[in-house]
C-alpha cells in the first residue's frame, strides 16, 4: 500500500510540442532548446530530517543518460516546464497587444482629424515632481546670476580655459590613462601628478599659473571613483562620484584618435538652478568656439541626477544620414556636494550636499 501510495503521487508530465509550432521547442533547464524531455514530480514526504516540497522534479531529456533530480522546483520560471511555457505567455501576449494597436490604429483612420490625440505613455521623467528651482530662460534673476557668477568672465569671452588635471597619490594605471585621454578630450589641459602635495598647496600654484580650472581623479583600489571640479580663483568646487568608467581602448568600434580641434558641447536636461551652475562649470572647460572642421562633440547627459559623460566624432555620409563614432573616454558622474569657493574640505561653505536618506524619498523628486 505504501508504494502504491507513494505512486499514486507520481506524477509523469511529458512535453512534445506540434510541428505547426516551429518556432517554439521544448527547453532544458539552460534554457536551450531540446527535442522533448520528461519529468516526475516528487510527492511531499518527510524522510529522517529532510523533507520535500511536493514541487521536486526528477528530469530527464536526450541530452541525459539517466534521470537526475533538478535543483529547481517545478513551479520556478528557471524549471524546464516554466522555461517552456514562457515561450507560450510571451507569444500570447505579443499577438494580443499587437491586435489591440491594428484596433485603435483603425479606430483613428476612420475618425480622422477628428481622432483624439494619442496618449504619451508615463515615465519617471515625465512624471517628475516640480523644482520651484527649474530655470526659466527669461527669468531676470537667472540673467542677472549669469552675469556676476563665477563663469560670467569665461562666457563674456574675457579668459579662456586652462586646465590641470592632477590625481590622488601614487595613481596606478587605469587612472593613469584617463588622465591621459581626458588631456586629449579637453583643449590646452596640462596634466601633472602630485606626488604627496596637498591640495591646498596645489591651488595656489594654479592661480599663479593662470590655470583656470582644476580636476582631481580620485581612486579607490585601483580603479577612479571621484572626480573634483574646482573653478579657479573663486570657486565653486563640484565633488562627483564616478561610476562605468571605460576607456577608449575598451570601447567596442571605437573611431580612430581624438584630434586637437575643439569640441562642440552638448548640455543636456540641466534644468534647476543647481543643475545650471552644474551645466555652466562643465561648459567652462572648454573653449568658448568650437572648431567644426573636427566634427567632435563632448556630451554631458543629465538622467535623474546621473551625468553620463561621452565623445564622440560624427561623420556626415551622404546628404541625409550622418554616422556616430565613439572616441572615448566614457564615465557616469553623481553629484555629492557642490562647495563655495576653491577646494577646503575642513573649512569650506557648501551650497548643496547631498543626503541620501533626506533627498532620495521619491524616484520622481531629481534635483538637477
Amino acid at each position: 500500500m505504501e508504494a502504491t501510495s507513494i505512486l499514486v503521487h507520481l506524477f509523469l508530465s511529458v512535453i512534445h510540442l506540434s510541428s505547426s509550432m516551429a518556432d517554439i521547442s521544448c527547453m532544458d533547464e539552460a534554457g536551450h532548446p531540446v527535442d522533448w524531455f520528461v519529468i516526475y514530480k516528487l510527492p511531499k514526504y518527510i524522510i529522517n530530517q529532510s523533507a520535500g516540497l511536493g514541487l521536486n522534479y526528477m528530469y530527464l531529456d536526450p541530452s541525459n543518460s539517466g534521470w537526475k533530480q533538478s535543483q529547481y522546483l517545478i513551479n520556478m520560471t528557471e524549471s524546464a516546464t516554466g522555461r517552456t511555457l514562457q515561450q507560450l505567455y510571451s507569444t500570447y501576449h505579443s499577438k494580443e497587444q499587437l491586435a489591440a494597436k491594428k484596433k485603435r490604429q483603425k479606430e483613428r483612420e476612420a475618425l480622422g482629424d477628428k481622432a483624439p490625440p494619442k496618449s504619451v505613455p508615463k515615465t519617471i521623467e515625465n512624471q517628475r515632481v516640480y523644482d520651484e528651482t527649474t530655470v526659466d530662460p527669461n527669468d531676470e534673476e537667472v540673467a542677472f546670476d549669469e552675469a556676476t557668477d563665477e563663469f560670467s568672465s569665461y562666457f563674456n569671452r574675457k579668459t579662456s580655459p586652462k586646465i590641470l588635471i592632477t590625481t590622488s597619490d601614487r595613481p596606478r594605471g587605469r587612472t593613469v590613462r584617463l588622465c591621459e585621454q581626458l588631456a586629449k578630450v579637453v583643449p590646452n589641459s596640462h596634466v601633472y601628478y602630485r606626488r604627496g602635495l596637498a591640495l591646498k598647496k596645489i591651488i595656489p600654484q594654479c592661480v599663479a599659473r593662470e590655470f583656470t580650472d582644476l580636476l582631481v581623479i580620485n581612486e579607490d583600489r585601483k580603479v577612479p571613483n571621484g572626480l573634483i571640479v574646482s573653478h579657479l580663483p573663486d570657486g565653486p568646487t563640484a565633488h562627483f562620484k564616478m561610476s562605468n568608467m571605460r576607456l577608449a581602448k575598451e570601447l567596442k568600434r571605437r573611431g580612430k584618435d581624438p584630434t586637437k580641434h575643439s569640441p562642440e558641447v552638448i548640455l543636456n536636461n540641466f534644468s534647476t538652478r543647481l543643475g545650471h551652475s552644474i551645466g555652466r562649470m562643465f561648459a567652462s572647460l572648454f573653449p568658448y568656439s568650437p572648431q567644426f572642421v573636427g566634427r567632435q562633440v563632448a556630451t554631458f547627459h543629465n538622467q535623474r541626477d546621473y551625468i553620463f559623460f561621452r565623445f564622440h566624432r560624427y561623420i556626415f555620409k551622404n546628404e541625409k544620414k550622418v554616422g556616430l563614432q565613439e572616441l572615448g573616454p566614457r564615465f557616469t558622474l553623481k553629484l555629492r556636494s557642490l562647495q563655495k569657493g576653491t577646494f577646503d574640505s575642513k573649512y569650506g561653505e557648501y551650497e548643496w550636499v547631498h543626503k541620501r536618506h533626506e533627498m532620495d524619498t521619491s524616484r520622481r523628486k531629481f534635483h538637477l
